[in-house]
């Protein structure tokens, strides 16, 4: 069996930082190369070999892919939704120049499974709300969802057209304890939990009863994993699984910290991002991955309520 050289671009992100670990656990830490537009240092740096790469430098990719005898991608390097629609131009050419270099790197070098995440942002107001079916209508609002369909479509061609695995999962919102937000809409639900234990009180940016799906990142991380790993001839979507855990409104996250710090305080001053997350499902019906690759989440909102705050009191 050939040894698995792993990159990972974007690795200093929410999700790359903890996946880069996760995956030098498996493999071994020399084998899982951490890049970002800047050399990933701390732990990152620490813990195995890290470089730095712009994606949209096709050269630089191809040339890096090359040096390290690279097999396998996690391209996680992406402007997320909110940074996004502040600079939309950027959000092109990052999102898709660079998923592009990398699905051409991975059929000119003959690469193995590359991994280029979607997300709910690929819906739009006329996808149905509740149980988002797999195949629906994607009409998205925003830059960012604009990419993550292209980067659908172009996926599925490049397995269709070159034989290309390329595989990816439309993500929730993420939860981490260990990574700050990064300029997403759903980062409400990261930032809550740092000011519920740092100042016991949020102003939180979307209303209430806004209602989006969730994931907490060790289920994140356990997903990608999974898919990336799943036996190819199961796989019948392979580049935009519907993937859900966990689906709470703003206010039913509040009054599950509150049950942990009775005195926090939340108050709601929606701004632009609450037009963003009216375009979002509240629920995702993922049965193609549960069907496909086994996919079934672990955590629940009072588990990972507990962890993440266990995990960030233990910080301060």
């Amino acid at each position: 069996m050939t040894q698995k050289k792993v990159l990972v671009t974007g690795a200093m992100g929410q999700i790359g930082s903890e996946l880069t670990g996760e995956l030098r656990r498996r493999y071994g830490s020399e084998n899982v190369i951490a890049t970002d537009i800047r050399k990933p240092g701390g732990i990152l740096e620490e813990s195995g070999p890290c470089d730095v790469l712009d994606v949209t430098d096709r050269s630089a990719v191809f040339s890096m892919l090359e040096s390290y005898g690279i097999n396998t991608v996690y391209h996680m390097a992406a402007i997320l939704s909110a940074t996004g629609e502040k600079h939309p131009a950027l959000c092109w050419n990052v999102n898709m120049n660079g998923s592009i270099n990398i699905m051409d790197a991975a059929v000119e070098l003959g690469l193995g499974t590359v991994m280029i995440p979607s997300s709910i942002a690929a819906f739009g107001p006329e996808t149905p709300r509740f149980n988002t079916p797999q195949e629906t209508i994607l009409r998205p609002r925003t830059m960012y969802g604009v990419t993550k369909v292209c980067g659908e479509l172009l996926g599925d061609y490049y397995v269709k057209r070159f034989g290309a695995d390329i595989r990816g999962v439309r993500y929730p919102g993420i939860i981490s304890s260990e990574t700050l937000p990064g300029g997403g809409t759903t980062d409400y639900a990261v930032d809550i939990f740092y000011k519920a234990v740092e100042k016991g009180s949020y102003t939180c940016f979307v209303k209430k009863d806004t209602k989006l799906p969730m994931m907490y990142m060790p289920d994140c991380i356990k997903a990608t994993i999974d898919l990336a790993e799943a036996d190819r001839s199961s796989l019948v979507h392979s580049c935009e699984y519907n993937l859900a855990a966990l689906s709470f409104t703003a206010g039913e996250l509040a009054a599950e910290i509150k049950k942990h710090i009775p005195g926090f305080e939340v108050t709601y001053e929606p701004d632009f991002r609450q037009a963003i997350a009216d375009t979002w499902p509240a629920t995702i019906d993922d049965s193609a991955a549960r069907t496909e690759w086994g996919w079934k989440p672990e955590w629940n909102l009072e588990n990972m309520t507990t962890d993440m705050l266990e995990k960030l009191r233990a910080k301060n």
